[in-house]
């Protein structure tokens, strides 16, 4: 039950090491396997060499195992090599010469290639309107605590005053910076590769264009030879976007298990959504953001892990590029986790009132000392100097009342502004085009 099969055994040892995961990982494939040879049966249609009754027939099958798909009823069992094996037998033992003749003009290369493609397509797709919910959540939470101050850090020491609409909304602009590298995945994915065979094109007279327009493709990968390269550079593009957006995440991970400390304890925690510890009862552990943190740093080795993996390889397709299903499909699926349980937590965070007003912060308000110095004239080395001393002579007051007004600052968020770019996204990214997202 191999596409390739001639008519001898392989050895079960070297069928085991080569056919890998692959059982396992094509489910993911599925969908869009089908969808591509829904377009493949249409083409050949088109151009003569099926008739119209097989093409309806393939039609009929190919649907039929989408609805399994849909309803999680579809399996590639052990007999098979994997999910395009699957397909193929299911349509032959259905509809005899039919099935066999779907992977006319078609190669097992650009096959897989074109569903890898769709695939990364939907995921970024998928996540992008998950990193537009979740910078949404994060500007509702500005908005609510814009005015709950908090010292902000350099050098992990006490610098100025922040606040936490500051912070929230630094993280929801960050996350729309993170979007652009998912747009650069999406246009390298939304290349058609169908029709390139193994490589070099076919002497068939199949009509590529047709086939880009049926799968939703921006544009056919023209040359069949660029078109098999795809393979490696799309996964690759994949992998930066999640490690970038992955590297926002941990931060705003590591943030929150900082804030919710005992020392600095700025935020809480409902306790349902705390773990506790086996000898100390008092300690409720804020687990969630300290895993996300791990996983965000993990995926940030992701692009490591593909570039290692093809960075030696010349044109042309080679069995490594299997390897990279199990190296990305995993990872693609622990990003989305992360994006859904912040989705979920975020919400429910409790903000501190007031703790700013506390002694020890005192001295992030020396810039304003300086600030009110300046405005009565003195220039700002002499007032940075007199403020400096009276720090370090205890007789500094701290000047605690100011008012920022430039776009970005403490009572001056910008909210509508970053708000307008999570729009302009919506409204003019190929990502958001299609109206499920």
């Amino acid at each position: 039950m191999k596409i390739w099969e001639k008519g001898f055994s392989v050895n079960e040892t070297i069928e085991k090491f080569t056919v890998g995961h692959d059982r396992e990982l094509d489910v993911y494939l599925a969908p869009f396997d089908l969808l591509a040879s829904k377009a493949q049966a249409n083409m050949l249609a088109k151009v003569g060499l099926i008739s119209e009754t097989e093409r309806q027939q393939l039609i009929g099958g190919l649907d039929e195992l989408l609805a399994q798909v849909a309803a999680g009823t579809f399996l590639i069992e052990a007999d098979f090599e994997d999910v395009h094996s699957k397909i193929e037998h299911y349509l032959t033992e259905k509809f005899g010469d039919a099935g066999k003749k779907i992977h006319t003009a078609r190669s097992r290369n650009d096959q897989v290639l074109t569903a890898i493609q769709l695939f990364i397509k939907d995921y970024t797709e998928r996540i992008a309107a998950k990193l537009l919910a979740l910078a949404k959540v994060l500007l509702q939470q500005a908005e609510v605590h814009k005015n709950d101050l908090l010292p902000g850090y350099t050098h992990f020491q006490a610098a100025m005053p922040s606040s936490f609409g500051l912070w929230f909304s630094a993280y929801a602009e960050h996350l729309l910076l993170d979007l652009h590298l998912f747009e650069a995945a999406y246009a390298v994915a939304d290349q058609n590769p169908l029709g390139s065979g193994a490589g070099f094109g076919s002497s068939f007279p199949i009509d590529r264009e047709m086939t880009t327009r049926e799968m939703g493709f921006g544009s056919a990968a023209v040359s069949a030879v660029g078109a098999q390269m795809l393979r490696g550079k799309t996964e690759k593009t994949l992998a930066f976007a999640i490690a970038g957006a992955a590297g926002t995440l941990g931060k705003l991970a590591y943030d929150l298990v900082l804030y919710n400390s005992q020392d600095l304890g700025f935020v809480t925690l409902p306790k349902e959504f705390t773990t506790g510890s086996s000898i100390m009862p008092h300690k409720k552990n804020p687990d969630v953001f300290e895993l996300v943190r791990a996983h965000a740093n993990r995926l940030q080795a992701l692009p490591n892990d593909i570039i290692l993996a093809t960075s030696n390889l010349p044109s042309g397709y080679h069995r490594d590029f299997q390897l990279l299903k199990e190296l990305l499909f995993g990872p693609m699926m622990q990003f989305a986790d992360l994006l859904d349980i912040l989705l979920f937590a975020l919400p429910e965070i409790k903000i501190k009132p007031g703790v700013i007003e506390q002694a020890k912060y005192d001295p992030i308000f020396s810039v304003e000392n300086i600030n009110q110095l300046i405005i009565a004239g003195v220039p700002f080395r002499d007032a940075y100097q007199q403020v400096g001393r009276a720090v370090e002579d205890g007789s500094y007051m701290p000047h605690r009342e100011f008012q920022t007004t430039h776009l970005g600052s403490i009572h001056n968020l910008g909210l509508a502004e970053i708000a307008g770019k999570a729009q302009r996204w919506k409204e003019g990214s190929r990502l958001f085009a299609r109206a499920a997202y």
